[in-house]
């Protein structure tokens, strides 16, 4: 793997293989990515400081996993060091069960990224040349392929600017270049370090949908890292959470929600006046209160033994309930309880 750095051409994960390269093996069923004690140590002395510390966890082929944490958690480390940009101090990368650091061209011959903040694509090439490039350097001739690149220019709402080049181009569809490169390749294993960064709600959704169709279509293994927790749950089938260089977490979306109480519950009733409410914000952690007509809805924050001293306290106080919710956990909840409790 060859990661370019001259301004004037894109950064870019894999690629540099010629068309001999050969294809990553079966490899007898191995994870299509497995790191095992991977750690990284930036500087020496009192001044140095640990990006990762014995970071441990694999990827399945054919699977979606989002890699989130905190700034400074160390994902970026991590996912360098998985691409062999970074050399880790200890540890190691496999990649289809081939090792990263002894066989780098095997491990990556079939494996692309697209990094945030890096130049992914040649801003002097149009939409099309870039995508037709892309897949030469990878070893597939484009024409063969051709069909495939079509419907992505065409479902990433590309096509009216296939012919431009990049570099003419606003931030957003820039983007959607850089992500379409990567989809249009013959890379099995693929990076994507915040995908939909500068999209619009729409554009988003569109890169969603084409995702999922692709990993079901071709057997992708993804990898991503977002800030956005309605992108990892929507379409990632696991999540490893890092903080301060170590994994926290390591589990499928639905046991990660699934494994909290509810995180509140919402209450309904023509009773809930300003008196009650006021004393509900002395006893209880009151997080919205919404009025509506002769109704007021208001959210309780707190768990499933604190419900029952909620009830008793409105039936102490008249209140016939019209309604009751539960107020459940998404994944940015989980996120931000599990970093805090690592953090205590």
């Amino acid at each position: 793997m060859t990661i370019q750095e001259n301004r004037e051409r894109p950064e870019r994960s894999g690629g540099e293989q010629s068309a001999a390269e050969p294809s990553p093996p079966d490899a007898g069923g191995s994870p299509a990515i497995a790191v095992e004690g991977l750690r990284k140590q930036f500087g020496s002395g009192p001044e140095a400081v640990t990006a990762v510390e014995d970071v441990s966890f694999s990827v399945e082929r054919g699977s979606v996993v989002g890699l989130l944490g905190p700034n400074g958690a160390g994902k970026t480390t991590t996912i360098k060091s998985i691409l062999g940009m970074v050399l880790s101090d200890e540890g190691s990368v496999r990649i289809h069960g081939i090792d990263v650091y002894d066989e780098p061209r095997r491990a990556y011959a079939h494996v692309d990224a697209m990094l945030e903040g890096a130049r992914n694509d040649y801003w002097r090439l149009t939409v099309r040349e870039n995508l037709r490039y892309f897949s030469t350097i990878g070893g597939v001739d484009p024409d063969s392929i051709a069909d495939r690149h079509e419907r992505l220019l065409d479902k990433l709402d590309l096509a009216d600017a296939a012919d431009q080049p990049v570099r003419s181009l606003s931030r957003g569809m820039k983007q959607k270049v850089s992500l379409a490169s990567v989809l249009a390749s013959e890379a099995d294993v693929v990076f994507l370090d915040e995908p939909t960064l500068g999209l619009d709600v729409e554009s988003s959704l569109t890169l969603r949908r084409e995702l999922r169709r692709i990993v079901a279509e071709r057997n992708l293994t993804v990898v991503v890292s977002s800030h956005d927790m309605d992108v990892i749950e929507d379409i990632c089938d696991r999540v490893v959470i890092m903080n301060e260089g170590r994994v926290i977490a390591d589990d499928s979306v639905e046991n990660l929600l699934h494994g909290f109480d509810a995180r509140g519950y919402r209450v309904t009733s023509a009773d809930l006046d300003e008196t009650v409410v006021a004393d509900l914000r002395d006893r209880f952690e009151v997080t919205e209160i919404e009025r509506s007509g002769d109704r007021t809805r208001v959210e309780v924050a707190t768990d499933s033994d604190g419900f029952y001293a909620l009830t008793a306290f409105l039936r102490s106080r008249d209140v016939t309930l019209d309604a009751v919710e539960t107020v459940d956990w998404d994944l940015e909840d989980v996120f931000v309880e599990l970093t805090r409790r690592e953090e205590r």
